[in-house]
């Protein structure tokens, strides 16, 4: 007699060792959600386990003769956090927290409070002789929320950090928490990365469906996994370790005892904190290794774990309201669920951008991190796959989803799963976008496609074949053009950098629509007075042609005539991959040639006057622009003033020949009242050109709007 469709699924229950609980599910959520959760079980099962890129840290066995003591803060003195550790037996757990917490203490200055409520075992004896420990022991046990709400009382701290006693906080762990709450606006609740002992990734963020039940986004996967490893909003954090404005915490009456004695407080807790107005966010930085299960157990039918369950009810009804915009149960989240209320943009570039080596990829940088105060999700892709260490923590930090192999799987299978959540792309450069287009026509279709030329790249090879004379030069310039311009006319719009750049698209691609977005610069300030400055400064990456073409001729023209008016004149050469020839001039006449420096700010900040002797080249010049919003005057040739709203005299000097050129470098050098005007000048035009408030209504209109 053949299986009934019930009794077939609780066979297979009862194969793969579900619990009552998982049974439970799979009649009532479904097959599909149920089914997910069974594949991502055995697919964890059968490989490898993931590592974090950093190894994680795991306290060495306790020493029962080493003294311990943790971070304290001297009596008045102002303390940052307040680190609450709630208690219920486990003492060794306990002390191996603790101990982590002594051997790689916060920069903040903390205070760390341990919540005893009233442990069975030795904690009360062992707990109290900690040195610099606060120790509270409650006078009976009333579970996991009034422990947390005694120790919120009883602290001293700016911010409440809530930290289960099974867990070992990774070195940095809970600096990271508190920058995200100063630096991130509108950040009201935090929480940080939840590791198994093994490495794999137990919580980044939860999801809470319609039903009030919940999901641990990226259980069992690599803490690395691009989906999981930046900065985000999340529907909750957990209470194993989460940071909170004491103020706030306060104000919305604490962790809400109608959940007591535990489960759920904490997911309460992230819907008040948006009530309120707030964001609740999930930190990557912040690498907790919590020991799940070890104070409640992970069995939900029976015991403390049991509350769970009950307590899923009780949410449910208290936050109806909200639950009704939540995601309806039935599929496993993806960054599609956890991104669903925002526009979600795509960007595509042939790497990383390096914001400290070129003006490309500070624009780039620049763009997305306005995307994402303007609300919208991003996600970059770079089409060469490589991860580019602290350039993609950057990017991850500031809350990009900064893919990179072996994760991305190759690009066309990529989109395939990911493109049909955007309702933007961007692709830079037309060799970038002209084998995509076509995919993301077919993978996402409502989206729409931008080409970011960056520069014209046919424009600019057409005028380097014409400085030099080079008719090789000139064919490829050609061929170049016909690329890109089939490019301008398959996207939706093309970006341009300059006025310049959209006059010779209005006469090459007259159908196309084309859009200005030009460097976005944040103005410095006017920085040091001219007496405070010396020396001349070129900044400019070497793998752009047009770059080391200029500083040649700078130095070969210009650089003689100005060192025979003032010898005493210095010269510095910053950028990536400078040529040997010109690594060889360094420190002969006046020269120094530094190659790539991390920090610019003592060269535009230090120096009296920067060059931009360029030649050849197309769009707008970032050097220029980095210049001026610090308040650095800048002599230039006319094609690198082109397209960048200067005057003569008023906010930039404009020279062609190399006499010229000289010239007006010793005059700006020497007379206080022009630099003056020049600054002042060039800070204005930045403002009014170049910033990111000038470029806002341009990005809403081509970016956030439907």
């Amino acid at each position: 007699m053949p299986l009934s469709p019930a009794e077939a699924r609780f066979r297979l229950a009862r194969a793969l060792g579900l619990s009552r609980r998982a049974w439970s599910s799979l009649r009532t959520r479904g097959w599909r959600a149920t089914l997910e959760r069974i594949a991502l079980r055995l697919r964890n099962a059968l490989r490898p386990r993931p590592a974090p890129a950093a190894a994680l840290w795991l306290p060495p066995p306790e020493d029962a003769s080493a003294p311990l003591a943790v971070p304290a803060v001297a009596p008045g003195a102002a303390v940052r956090a307040s680190i609450i550790v709630p208690v219920y037996g486990h003492l060794d757990h306990t002390l191996a927290c603790l101990r982590a917490l002594a051997a790689h203490p916060p920069a903040a200055a903390c205070e760390i409070l341990v919540i005893d409520d009233a442990s069975p075992d030795d904690s009360g004896e062992r707990l109290p002789r900690i040195g610099g420990l606060r120790y509270h022991r409650q006078a009976r046990n009333g579970g996991f929320i009034a422990a947390c709400n005694t120790g919120a009382g009883l602290a001293r701290g700016e911010v409440l950090v809530f930290l289960n006693n099974d867990t070992v906080p990774q070195p940095g762990w809970l600096d990271a928490l508190l920058r995200t709450l100063d630096e991130v606006p509108r950040a009201g609740l935090v929480g940080a990365q939840l590791l198994y002992p093994d490495g794999r990734l137990q919580e980044a963020g939860g999801v809470v469906f319609s039903d009030g039940s919940a999901w641990n986004y990226g259980r069992f996967e690599s803490p690395d996994d691009p989906r999981y490893a930046y900065l985000r909003d999340a529907d909750y954090v957990s209470g194993a370790a989460l940071a909170i404005p004491r103020a706030l915490f306060q104000r919305l009456g604490g962790f809400d005892a109608r959940y007591a004695p535990a489960y759920y407080e904490d997911t309460d807790l992230a819907f008040a904190v948006r009530a309120a107005g707030l964001r609740t966010l999930y930190q990557p930085a912040a690498r907790v290794v919590h020991d799940e299960g070890t104070s409640a157990g992970t069995d939900t039918g029976s015991g403390m774990k049991a509350a769970q369950v009950r307590n899923r009810a009780v949410f449910a009804a208290h936050r109806a309201a909200e639950l009704a915009q939540q995601p309806a149960p039935g599929e496993a989240p993806t960054p599609a669920t956890v991104h669903r209320r925002q526009r979600c943009v795509l960007i595509v570039d042939e790497t990383t951008p390096r914001p400290d080596r070129d003006s490309g990829s500070l624009r780039l940088v620049a763009l997305m991190r306005m995307l994402i105060e303007e609300g919208a999700h991003v996600a970059f892709v770079p089409t060469d796959g490589r991860y580019a260490g602290d350039h993609t923590r950057a990017l991850q930090a500031m809350g990009v989803e900064a893919w990179y192999a072996p994760y991305m799987g190759g690009l066309p299978r990529w989109l395939r799963c990911h493109a049909a959540r955007f309702d933007v792309a961007m692709l830079s450069r037309h060799f970038v976008a002209a084998p995509l287009l076509p995919l993301l026509r077919r993978h996402a279709p409502r989206a729409r496609l931008l080409f970011d030329s960056v520069d014209l790249h046919y424009l600019r090879e057409r005028r380097a074949a014409e400085v030099q004379g080079d008719r090789a030069l000139a064919a490829i310039a050609a061929s170049t053009r016909t690329r890109e311009l089939a490019v301008v006319a398959a996207a939706d719009a093309t970006l341009v950098v300059s006025e310049a750049e959209r006059a010779v698209l209005a006469a090459d691609a007259p159908q196309a629509r084309v859009e200005l977005l030009s460097n976005l610069h944040r103005v410095a300030g006017p920085g040091p007075a001219w007496e405070a400055r010396d020396g001349v400064v070129f900044v400019g990456g070497f793998h752009h042609p047009p770059n080391a073409d200029a500083v040649r001729w700078f130095l070969d023209a210009v650089w003689p005539r100005l060192r025979a008016r003032l010898p005493a004149l210095v010269f510095h050469c910053i950028g990536a991959d400078p040529p040997p020839d010109l690594l060889a001039r360094d420190g002969r006449d006046g020269v120094r040639v530094h190659g790539h420096v991390p920090d610019l700010t003592p060269y535009v900040d230090g120096c009296r006057v920067a060059v931009a002797p360029l030649r050849f080249g197309a769009g707008v010049k970032g050097k220029i622009n980095l210049s001026m919003a610090h308040g650095q005057p800048v002599v230039a040739t006319p094609i690198a003033a082109e397209g960048m709203h200067l005057r003569d005299g008023e906010d930039v000097l404009v020279a062609q020949d190399a006499q010229a050129f000289a010239d007006a470098v010793a005059r700006l050098h020497d007379d206080p009242a022009l630099w003056r005007r020049l600054a002042d000048g060039g800070l204005a035009n930045v403002a009014r050109h170049f910033s990111v408030e000038a470029a806002r209504q341009t990005v809403r209109r081509l970016f956030l709007s439907s």
